[in-house]
């Protein structure tokens, strides 16, 4: 039986400490804060991040690993394993996973890329996931094909509370983020696989916590019904640099409208985090993936 490392990228918000853990390696995504590059989970902390970021004169930038670093990841994982499943954040949102797929190509078999369209929390899910059938004796080629066959069954739906990061990301005009801002309109954004889109806009924070609430609801009586009745699914809550007393209360409101469900929280990773900045909340789902050895 064949020794399989799971890996993913930190876009999947799995700390090191979390990765040793569960038993899966991470690589750590590159961050540009005024021209200064950070790694994710090794020089800057969620704390630091949102310390960095919060002048309003401050640039950001995201980067994919470079083929290099990729490469010699995977270099130093198959030193001790037979091959290596790789899950990086969604393909609709990034670069990398092409990049991944393309360099995968020169390791003779021994490297399956995951593309199941997922990022943060969902992601997170996809690679405990993953590391349960390895742990099982399941193989790289199996459980890549077990993934990508739920890659779309997951929903992400995320409030903004301040405008002014999307401004500078250039995804909304200075005068919409100023009446937005005046108004109180807190933007409901989703996450559906491919991309980030509008979903809805509320006026405060209230109101956006019901709709995201009514939404989650939504899929799981439609979309995602089969999996809620079979026990398929995961519910999972998330946030960025948000207070503790306002994720508790986030919390209890999530374990009153889904009673049945286990709870699992997760900062919001980085990259979702340079675009839409502190202080958001979000709800997400994801179907369990399982498999067996045939």
């Amino acid at each position: 039986m064949a020794k399989t490392a799971i890996a993913t990228d930190s876009n999947s918000g799995i700390t090191p400490s979390r990765a040793k853990k569960l038993g899966v390696h991470v690589l750590p995504m590159s961050f540009y804060i005024n021209d200064q590059k950070y790694y994710e989970g090794v020089d800057l902390s969620q704390k630091d991040f949102y310390q960095l970021i919060a002048d309003a004169k401050t640039t950001v930038g995201t980067s994919q690993p470079s083929p290099t670093e990729l490469s010699d990841f995977w270099k130093k994982l198959l030193r001790e394993y037979d091959e290596v499943v790789y899950i990086p954040m969604s393909s609709g949102l990034s670069s990398s996973c092409t990049t991944a797929m393309m360099l995968a190509k020169d390791f003779g078999g021994r490297v399956y890329v995951v593309d199941n369209q997922r990022i943060s929390v969902t992601q997170y899910q996809s690679v405990a996931d993953a590391a349960l059938m390895a742990k099982g004796g399941m193989s790289a080629r199996r459980i890549k094909k077990r993934l990508e066959a739920d890659k779309l069954e997951s929903s992400i739906y995320i409030m903004v509370n301040n405008l002014n990061y999307l401004k500078r990301g250039g995804r909304i005009t200075s005068a919409g983020a100023l009446i937005a801002n005046v108004m109180n309109l807190k933007p409901v954004l989703q996450i559906q696989g491919e991309k980030l889109d509008a979903y809805a806009k509320c006026r405060g924070i209230k109101a956006a916590k019901a709709k995201m609430l009514d939404a989650m609801h939504e899929d799981f009586d439609t979309r995602f019904r089969s999996y809620v009745e079979n026990g398929e699914m995961s519910l999972m809550y998330s946030y960025s640099d948000m207070p503790e007393d306002e994720v508790e209360r986030w919390r209890k409101e999530i374990e009153a409208s889904f009673p049945h469900f286990k709870l699992r929280a997760e900062p919001l990773s980085l990259s979702i985090g340079c675009h839409i900045g502190p202080g958001s909340l979000a709800i997400a789902c994801a179907k369990i993936s399982k498999g067996d050895n045939g």
